[in-house]
């Protein structure tokens, strides 16, 4: 039989007006600013206004280590929620915004997929309310301000050789990962060696998504380190009295964004970092908003639960003092035999033994929920057709020895219908059993500590080799006040390691910290980590060559 597209699904549903969604969502229409009839941005004077009512409890849906045969975690992040909104309870769902680089490159956009999706998809997926470029030009103007202060005489003394901060743009660009710019002649600028980053990557994305507040924003963009003096003293945006027009830049981006599931449940959508560069999380404006607005909230946290999860938990939950009531782990038995070591193209065909070699991935990130952060867990197995009975009872067995309950979801292909039963499970986990959250480390503890904590209690690594210049980087932060900071590590996400092509879960192996840098404004320092990339590159064919739009102004091919 012929599938529909994800785009062909979001366009056959009529989207329900964003007042009534709002209306749904409990949001007085005072604090809504339409941006035409489906999308809206809700006003930070909610929170304020809220700030004593009681928060709903908080679902974080995180995930394997993620494969080419996919696992489905914003899917089922949707789906739970309509799921959860279909057995009666009162639901918001808190995700991120996709960048443009995936969405024109190879791994697509996120905003679910089948029956399970937020929409407008194509506005979703592509300008959004216009947060992203907002961010990438507060990025840029602190490069701009940075360059002409030392255009104009350099009065703080900045040596351009140690200029930290790089300029920003949300797209697949590897041209630009390493420039020369400043050439012309003394009128255009000082000659450097410069760089980009993908904007999801930048630190004001990071800044953007952890800031509690607009003055919070500001104070946390005037933090930012940007490079050194001559005798190596930080520089800061606030040095550089860039921190007032940045936050006028970002001053609407900061509002959260309210849309809708193809079922009419509410979602807040906002901010956008990537889960193995940066922590990977929605906003904490919104994820608060959302908790605010409904008895259960589902929020997502991005990549494996060793990227995402680990970050959300503990840097997140740290700074804004959020407690998960419950968390699923999305795997699929296509990705568990993938990690078993089969090829792509041998995962329709039964295969227990390869099952068997790549079930330790899910045991292990449950292991880490349970044990490390003793949450109460379920893992939700995302059927597809050709799993095959035995297949799904062996899952369930291995996991059961955990004490974790395996539910099968099929909301890809039946929406919210198909999230009923991890609905219940997830209800019952937040009724029946309590956690005990606790953070992977202390965040007092020396940086190559915090380190290691994470490697081995949560990557299972024996421990790490920090490369001279690393050595030398955490020293100097640690010098200038820095190392009482959660950590940030950027990691592969294609293995517990940093090594991508170590599947499963590894052991024996130590990962190499090769740079280490102060994320000051965001609150952490970010420890760089294998071969780890902060402007990634288009493939052979990147996605973009199939998106088109037709006479009519309707957008084709966008997944």
């Amino acid at each position: 039989m012929a599938y529909k597209s994800d785009i062909e699904i979001a366009q056959s549903v009529t989207p329900e007006h964003i007042l009534k969604i709002a209306e749904r969502a409990h949001v007085d229409v005072k604090y809504v600013e339409q941006y035409g009839n489906t999308k809206a941005k809700i006003d930070l004077s909610l929170l304020e206004d809220k700030k004593d009512q009681k928060d709903g409890k908080l679902i974080l849906v995180t995930a394997i280590t993620p494969t080419p045969a996919g696992e489905g975690k914003t899917t089922t992040t949707i789906g739970l929620a309509d799921g959860l909104r279909r057995i009666g309870k009162d639901v918001t769902v808190a995700l991120r915004e996709p960048s443009l680089g995936p969405v024109f490159g190879i791994k697509g956009g996120a905003a679910g997929g089948g029956y399970a999706q937020v929409i407008p998809m194509e506005d979703i997926n592509l300008h959004f309310t216009g947060d992203f470029h907002a961010i990438g030009a507060a990025n840029n103007l602190l490069a701009a301000m940075l360059d002409n202060h030392i255009q104009q005489g350099n009065a703080l003394g900045i040596d351009p050789r140690k200029i930290t901060w790089k300029r920003a743009v949300d797209m697949n660009d590897r041209q630009l990962r390493n420039i020369v710019d400043g050439l012309g002649g003394k009128a255009n600028g000082t000659p450097r060696e410069d760089g980009f980053d993908i904007t999801v990557a930048s630190e004001i994305m990071a800044v953007f998504c952890l800031a509690s507040s607009l003055s919070d924003l500001k104070e946390r963009i005037s933090r930012i380190v940007v490079g050194y003096t001559y005798d190596d003293r930080p520089v800061t945006a606030g040095d550089l009295k860039a921190a007032g027009a940045m936050t006028a830049l970002l001053k609407d981006a900061l509002k959260p964004n309210l849309v809708q599931t193809l079922e009419g449940t509410p979602a807040f959508v906002h901010g956008g970092p990537f889960a193995n560069i940066a922590h990977g999380c929605n906003s904490v404006v919104a994820t608060r908003m959302a908790l605010k607005m409904g008895d259960y909230t589902v929020t997502e946290a991005g990549f494996g639960a060793d990227l995402g999860a680990e970050k959300f938990l503990d840097i997140k939950c740290r700074m804004a003092g959020l407690v998960p009531s419950a968390v699923v782990v999305v795997a699929t038995v296509r990705a568990l035999k993938m990690h078993g070591g089969l090829l792509k193209t041998a995962l329709a065909t039964e295969d227990l033994a390869a099952l068997e070699k790549g079930i330790p991935n899910l045991l292990r990130h449950v292991s880490n929920i349970k044990n490390v952060y003793k949450l109460p867990c379920v893992v939700a197995v995302n059927r597809f057709p050709t799993d095959t009975d035995n297949e799904i009872d062996f899952i369930i067995k291995k996991c059961r020895a955990l004490g974790v309950n395996t539910i099968l979801s099929t909301v890809w292909a039946d929406g919210g219908r198909g999230g009923e039963d991890l609905a219940r499970e997830v209800v019952r986990l937040c009724e029946e059993e309590k956690g005990d959250f606790t953070f992977s480390y202390d965040e007092k503890l020396p940086i190559r500590e915090k380190i290691e904590a994470v490697v081995k209690k949560i990557y299972g690594g024996d421990g790490i080799v920090v490369l001279p210049a690393a050595e030398k980087q955490i020293e100097q932060l640690e010098k200038l006040g820095f190392g009482k900071t959660p950590i940030c590590i950027a990691k592969t996400q294609y293995s517990f390691s940093d090594d991508p092509a170590k599947l499963g879960a590894p052991e024996g192996f130590k990962v190499t910290v090769k740079n280490v840098k102060v994320s000051a404004g965001a609150g952490f320092v970010v420890v760089l980590t294998g071969d780890i990339m902060t402007m990634p590159g288009l493939p052979r064919v990147p996605a973009a060559e199939k998106i088109d739009v037709t006479p009519d102004g309707k957008i084709v091919g966008l997944f």
